[in-house]
């Protein structure tokens, strides 16, 4: 059975920079840089990614004393070409050693660093210093007092937590004390809204009044020439006794016949 289990990826908020302090005096070039590097690169955290700044800062003192091991510091030689012909230039380590010692150093971390945009971003926080004093005394500090200052605001934040729901209780009481107040005004408002209807409606009816006596006054106008039509039926109503005077004289047809029956 396979199980996929889901890759860490921190967010930026997560991430917390501390700053290390690193002392060159007596140590070994190569051991220096491999060790300064990982700080760098955050590795010594587990919350490391090769895709993030999860590293610190570095700050690398007496560079001056630093040591290497062998016949370097007579054979080793720093070559830097400008790709045009005849630039080359070749520094051997003594030499490099007594007017550029923090680049050494330099150097040596640079080639253990990505070679991208994110190896430049840790570069620049490696700070160099060829004797023992550094101005960076007050982030060394801070870096030191984290874990104390975070500790400090987890207690806050619980004994608020604690205390949040005893104060909760006065403010209940405090806001069922003004009910009475609002009551009063309630009923203040109450008395206002019926009065004032009381006017309004007078004046808004006999405004509309006249209105509506004019729409009735002209209604009766219009239907004038519905008056012929009870003419007409008085005429058909005069016209049907007419029509019916025959049947008057079948009672006369049937008295005959019965006298003769007789």
């Amino acid at each position: 059975m396979v199980t996929k289990l889901k890759q860490y990826n921190p967010k930026a908020s997560e991430i917390v920079n501390d700053w290390q302090v690193v002392d060159a005096d007596g140590q070994v070039l190569g051991r220096l840089a491999t060790k300064v590097a990982t700080f760098l690169m955050g590795k010594h955290k587990p919350t490391y990614v090769p895709h993030m700044l999860t590293g610190d800062f570095v700050v690398v003192l007496n560079a001056s004393k630093i040591k290497v091991t062998g016949l370097k510091a007579e054979q080793k030689i720093y070559k830097r070409y400008s790709q045009y012909p005849g630039t080359l230039k070749e520094i051997p380590y003594a030499r490099m050693q007594e007017r550029q010692p923090t680049r050494i150093i330099e150097l040596a971390v640079k080639g253990m660093l990505p070679k991208n945009k994110l190896g430049r971003q840790m570069m620049t926080r490696l700070k160099i210093y060829g004797g023992a004093e550094h101005p960076h005394e007050a982030q060394i500090l801070g870096s030191d007092r984290r874990e104390e200052r975070e500790a400090a605001a987890e207690a806050k934040a619980e004994a608020a937590a604690k205390a949040a729901p005893k104060k909760a209780k006065p403010a209940a009481k405090k806001a069922s004390a003004p009910k009475p107040e609002a009551a009063a005004v309630a009923t203040e408002a109450v008395e206002t809204a019926e009065a004032a209807p009381k006017k309004a409606p007078a004046k808004k009816p006999a405004a509309k009044k006249p209105a509506a006596k004019t729409a009735a006054a002209k209604k009766p106008a219009a239907k004038k020439p519905a008056a012929k039509k009870p003419a007409a039926k008085k005429a058909t109503a005069a016209k049907k006794p007419a029509a019916k005077k025959p049947a008057a004289k079948k009672p006369a047809a049937k008295a005959s016949s019965d006298s003769g029956e007789k």
